[in-house]
């Protein structure tokens, strides 16, 4: 988001993060974009809060053993 200090950062992350957003800039580095089609990701759905605990939508089951 912006400069704060000598080589202090103010990042914004997405809602629901439960992480510190002041950062020294030499732990930060910036961000380039994929070379290779399979770098590129999805982003992830949104979290859902239900009942105060996180829920996800499953989409697909991939492997299931009994």
């Amino acid at each position: 988001m912006k400069k704060i200090g000598q080589g202090v950062f103010q990042l914004k992350f997405p809602e629901g993060w439960m992480i510190h957003n002041v950062f020294n800039e030499d732990l930060l580095t910036r961000c380039r974009e994929p070379h290779y089609q399979g770098q590129h990701m999805e982003l992830a759905p949104p979290l859902m809060i239900i009942n105060e605990e996180e829920e996800y939508k499953v989409e697909e089951v991939w492997k299931h053993k009994k």
